[in-house]
């Protein structure tokens, strides 16, 4: 069982205050969120949820508090949402009308821009020693909503892109309970399935030599306290919310969600994360990754 106690990849940390971007290693894995990140469900939740807030006279779900659900499970029926929305239902049934609109609307799910090429890219890729570049998926979506969000056929192509012994959902055993993102479970579990695929004689990829993606506040923190480096891709208007307060998110340093072991955490302007529009045009070189 790979836990989230450990402090990852301090020394790297360190030395990266010291020498820059520079400082580190090829990135040997790709380690990728989904919801938001390579489908367009972020949309597709707040429809879901509008269409049920209409329905009882309430305004439509502001990016606000929309901003505060992304990344954290069942938070769509939690505190913050439900004190923000006063819906005259019961949770229970707000609950179940919910998720009768996502087994409407999961299924329109698509890919966003860029997300097959970069998938496809990597698969054919090598770091600049010569080794391959592993990818690997580690979603907070459990079993059920991947299937449902995955079976439109061209969708579904795209992620199979990434192997199934390498796809970590929010309900694999191998994830204790309440140690969702922002801690970092989910992705050591993800690097630990890539490890233990690797044919003998290939070294083991490191923390450090992993980059994540992620569009959640979250989930980049989750991502920093693995020990990793991180690409955050926000949607435009999860943007707009942090304006200003981007080099807190990139460090994992907004106190969003506090779970303790801050020690994890990065520090502002590190070097260890960065912020892109979208997943077009990847600048694999700045990563130390080839494409030929």
């Amino acid at each position: 069982m790979v836990t989230g106690d450990e402090n990852h990849e301090a020394k790297p940390i360190s030395e990266a205050k010291i020498n820059g971007t520079t400082g580190f290693p090829p990135i040997r894995a790709c380690l990728f969120d989904m919801d938001g990140l390579l489908i367009n469900t972020e949309d597709l939740y707040t429809k879901c949820a509008n269409i049920v807030l209409t329905k009882y006279g309430r305004p439509p779900l502001p990016w606000s508090v929309k901003a505060q659900l992304m990344g954290i499970p069942g938070s769509s029926n939690g505190d913050t949402f439900h004190n923000w929305a006063k819906v005259p239902i019961s949770r229970e049934q707000f609950k179940k009308e919910q998720t009768e609109q996502h087994q409407i609307h999961f299924p329109e799910c698509q890919p966003l821009p860029g997300v097959e090429k970069l998938l496809k890219d990597l698969k054919r890729a090598k770091t600049t020693q010569g080794l391959p570049v592993e990818i690997a998926l580690a979603s907070s979506s459990e079993k059920n909503n991947y299937e449902m969000k995955t079976s439109r056929e061209t969708t579904r192509a795209v992620l199979e892109l990434i192997p199934k012994e390498h796809r970590v959902l929010g309900d694999d055993p191998r994830i204790q309970h309440g140690r969702g993102k922002p801690a970092p479970d989910i992705y050591l579990v993800a690097l630990e399935s890539i490890n233990s695929s690797l044919p003998d004689g290939v070294p083991k990829i490191e923390p450090k030599q992993c980059l994540v993606f992620e569009d959640s506040v979250l989930g980049v923190e989750a991502g920093r306290r693995a020990g990793m480096r991180v690409v955050w891709v926000p949607h435009p208007e999860l943007a707009k919310e942090y304006k200003g307060k981007e080099k807190e998110v990139l460090a994992g340093r907004t106190a969003l969600y506090p779970i303790g072991n801050d020690e994890q955490r990065g520090e502002v302007d590190d070097g260890w994360a960065e912020q892109l529009p979208n997943l077009e045009n990847f600048p694999y070189e700045k990563f130390g990754i080839v494409v030929s």
